[in-house]
This record gives C-alpha cells, structure tokens and sequence, in this order.
C-alpha cells in the first residue's frame, strides 16, 4: 500500500461532511471547526487527488462528478471504520463478541427473551445484531453466524439444524366467539390474515384439512409475523403462526389455539457460520445453546 497517498482522517471527515450538507458551514458547525479550517482540510484534499470535488454555481456549493463518486467510497470507509473501532471497543476487557445475523421477528420473539439464560453462563459474551433476511456471502460482511430460516445451502459455510417449523390457527377470544371457530370449518367463515412472502399458507392449510381453497387468499397481509401477531390480538382476523412465536399471547389468553392440525412449512431453522469459524470458542459454545434451547417443549418442534 502507498501510504503516502493516503489523505488523513481530519480531511476525509470534512469532505464527507461538507458533501453530505453541500455547505461548508454546516459541516463546520456538525464538525467543531471553523469554516476556514474546514476548506483548507478540503483544499490540502484537492491538491492530494489532483482534482477538484467541489465547484460554485450561482454562489451554491456542488459536488464535481468525481466528487460524488468519492463522496460515495468515503462514506462507507468511514462508517466501516467507525464500525471497527466500536466493535474493538466492545472486546475491552476479554469480552467475546459475536455478529450476528438474525431474522427479525425470530429474534425479538424467540431469541431475545431466551438470551439471558446463555448470558448467565457467558458473562463475558457481547451480542451485535443486524437484520438479514436473506442469504448473503460472509466474505462480504462482518458477520460471524447467521440465523437462517430455509433450506441447508450457504456457500462456504456450515449449517446446524436448530428445528423445524409448524405454523397453527390462532385467533383472539373474541374472534372465536363470534365466529364460533370450535370447528375446522367455522375458520373459512372467519377474516383471515397473511403473511406476505408465505401467500398460500392458508390455502395450503384448507386443502390438508379437507376444506375448499375458495376464499383462501382474501383478508389483510403482513410483512411480519409479529404485525400479524398484533394484527390478531387485535380482532382483525385467523392468523397462521408459528407456535414458538407467539408463547406470551398463548399464556395469556389473548391468542387462541384454534382445532385442527399444524401446517408443516417444509423449511427449518438453522444457524449458519462460516467454516473459517469452526473453532472459535463463542460460535460453537452459542450454537451449541440454541440447538439445546430450540430442543426444549416451548421451542418450535423439534425433527
């Protein structure tokens, strides 16, 4: 690497800023500094790169075209560097850190609450979290394992088995008594609510029971299961839902097991870590965890 292209931190940071407000005095006030320290570190910035990133037009400042493409790069330099740092930061004192990336509802439903049990026993483990609701390539993010909802098959990385998934009718008290679904096929009668990326679950779960799939796609749709969790609670319809997800509304009566059978999603759980991870102490100690919790009656069922 040349080092000596390298500009440095202070001159990055005024050019980011002052790109992002097109305004130099804005990006002085955001930075401490004053408007003339903040041109010179973008003038020393310029004569660096031999070119300009900025130019004046009727007394407005704008980005060149090779300012915006800079802007670009210098952005996420910046915010990876910035990641960095906190997560080095977060390692202070033999902490264990582990990145990793959930599913949302999965996490805030399942995940989270079960979390302090493995704290108890790893006080020194830290957690970061991000959303990730598809597969992505571990060689292109910082992240140590993932929670996967699917099929088995990430390139380069090993997959573990956490459980299957078996999704139930479930309404709210209210909605059973008007509609009196203590029968499979009162529940056809009955508003249904959607999840949106699973549109023939309930003409799926009509057609296991016997049912005619008439009338199987109306009623509203959700992106996530916790909105239809709340969505059903509410009284707005039947909902298709994951057992493991829905424990709290279970135990405390505002959701209600409806009769007939569970609908198999033909997918699994599983938590995914890149083979250059198979030894490292917090991946295995954490998956071993959530095989032994997602192994448990109160867990989605188990294969």
């Amino acid at each position: 690497m040349a080092r000596d292209l390298l500009p440095s931190i202070g001159a990055l940071v005024a050019f980011e800023s002052a790109a992002r407000h097109l305004n130099f005095s804005r990006a002085a006030a955001e930075l401490h500094l004053t408007q003339g320290a903040v041109s010179r570190q973008i003038r020393e910035l310029e004569t660096r790169l031999g070119l300009a990133l900025f130019e004046r037009i009727n007394q407005r400042v704008f980005l060149t075209d090779a300012g915006e493409s800079y802007r670009l790069e210098v952005a996420r330099i910046l915010a990876d560097l910035a990641s960095t740092t906190e997560r080095t930061m977060a390692s202070a004192g033999g902490a264990e850190v582990l990145n990793l990336a959930v599913l949302p509802t999965f996490a805030a439903r399942w995940l989270v609450p079960r979390l302090p049990k493995f704290l108890k026993n790893h006080p020194q483990a830290t957690f970061n979290f991000s959303v990730r609701n598809e597969p992505f390539s571990f060689t292109d993010v910082r992240l140590d394992a993932a929670i996967h909802f699917g099929e088995p098959t990430w390139p380069g990385a090993v997959c573990e088995f956490l459980c299957i998934e078996e999704i139930y009718p479930v309404a709210a008290p209210a909605i059973c008594e008007r509609f009196g679904l203590n029968e499979v096929a009162a529940i056809a009668r009955a508003p249904l609510l959607h999840q949106s990326s699973r549109p023939t679950a309930w003409a799926d779960w009509f057609a296991a029971e016997g049912l005619s799939t008439t009338g199987a796609y109306s009623g509203s749709r959700f992106d996530q299961f916790s909105m239809i969790a709340e969505a059903a609670v509410a009284g707005m319809g039947v909902a298709l839902m994951p057992r493991f997800m829905i424990e709290t509304e279970l135990a405390s009566n505002r959701l209600t097991l409806l009769t007939g059978r569970p609908l198999d999603a033909g997918k699994a759980y599983w938590f995914v870590y890149p083979e250059a991870k198979v030894r490292t102490r917090l991946v295995r100690s954490f998956g071993a965890w959530l095989k032994t919790e997602a192994a448990t009656p109160s867990a989605p069922v188990s294969a």
